[in-house]
């Protein structure tokens, strides 16, 4: 009897846990899910219409194109937050398990199917023996291709190695070549618009990445002060990222929709559609980080701002997902 009576009790006190972590793996496989469904779904939705023709299979291209940009923010979100932890002086000395490597075979897997759309002219290869890899090597866009391959498996080899910052430079490279491919050389001033690419892409993934870490931290800490310091830290430099986000991001509009025509664009075309669905997101996550900072302020337990923080985390998904499929729809046409 006093085997068993110890053992019952466990078991009961455990069942309320066992059902929140239940709760939260659902809600997070659902999560994933919607956006996975946002990419695949989304790109027919916005071409709805508007008489524009998209490239074959644009949706499966826009869902790799959102995988890959969620490989990027996993890891350099860490290293981030990682780097905000150590300047607390009470910091705890735990941490969650890593998800870089995941995040890197994940980016790996995406860079190598969209490179093998890229070696068959960017057309979907229907057998092995359409793609052609020695033509990569040919073009701007599959060299470009092939550094973001190579770049995750260094990531990955990074990721495990003694040292794991020193991933941030192969993960430094795909965003470099991102920023590179989103704009061609027949385009007005791509080293412009590279720029900006390069600085929106990267103060994103520092964004949706670092509060996401920051989360896992958290619960990591069980409810300790320095968790309330960190997101703290955190928010602070988020509202940088936000600023230089929307910089970036209204800059780069404006050189593809010009002031006197991005109104109706934003409506008629499907680039202009999609971007409007992410400016809305995107000002929902600012909404939610308003909430986060005022209960880091004025509530009695700091953490509390916890719940707007894990809200936020999900809408930032559904916006990684839209970046996504913004990246796989036609340019709009720049009227003069």
């Amino acid at each position: 009897m006093t085997a068993t009576g110890p053992t019952t009790e466990a078991a009961d006190a455990s069942g309320p846990a066992r059902r929140a972590g239940a709760g939260r793996a659902v809600a997070v496989l659902l999560l994933v899910a919607l956006a996975a469904l946002v990419p695949l779904l989304g790109p027919s939705a916005a071409l709805h219409d508007t008489g524009e023709a998209a490239a074959p299979g644009v949706g499966g291209i826009a869902l790799l194109r959102g995988v890959l940009f969620a490989a990027l923010c996993v890891p350099l979100g860490e290293l981030f937050v990682d780097r905000l932890a150590r300047r607390l002086p009470d910091a705890p000395p735990e941490r969650p398990s890593s998800w870089a490597v995941f995040a890197a075979a994940a980016g790996f897997v995406a860079a190598l199917a969209l490179a093998s759309v890229v070696s068959t002219g960017n057309l979907v290869p229907r057998s092995l023996a359409d793609i052609d890899v020695g033509g990569l090597y040919r073009s701007r866009d599959g060299k470009l291709a092939l550094i973001e391959v190579n770049a995750f498996v260094l990531a990955g080899l990074c990721a495990r190695a003694r040292r794991p910052a020193i991933q941030v430079w192969p993960l430094a490279a795909v965003v470099v070549a991102e920023a590179l491919r989103a704009h061609p050389a027949p385009e007005h001033s791509p080293l412009l618009g590279s720029a900006l690419t390069l600085v929106h892409l990267t103060c994103a993934t520092l964004w949706a990445g670092g509060l996401l870490h920051a989360l896992r931290l958290l619960r990591r800490w069980r409810g300790r002060e320095a968790g309330a310091a960190l997101l703290g830290l955190y928010a602070r430099v988020a509202a940088v990222l936000l600023a230089a986000i929307t910089a970036t991001g209204v800059w780069s509009s404006l050189r593809r929709m010009p002031a006197g025509t991005i109104l109706d664009q934003l409506t008629t075309t499907a680039y202009g559609r999609t971007l409007l669905a992410k400016v809305v997101l995107v000002a929902a996550v600012a909404a939610l980080a308003l909430w986060a900072r005022f209960r880091l302020r004025r509530a009695a337990d700091p953490l509390t701002a916890y719940v707007p923080a894990r809200a936020e985390v999900a809408v930032l998904a559904l916006v990684v997902a839209v970046s996504g499929v913004l990246t796989a729809l036609p340019v709009p046409i720049r009227w003069t």
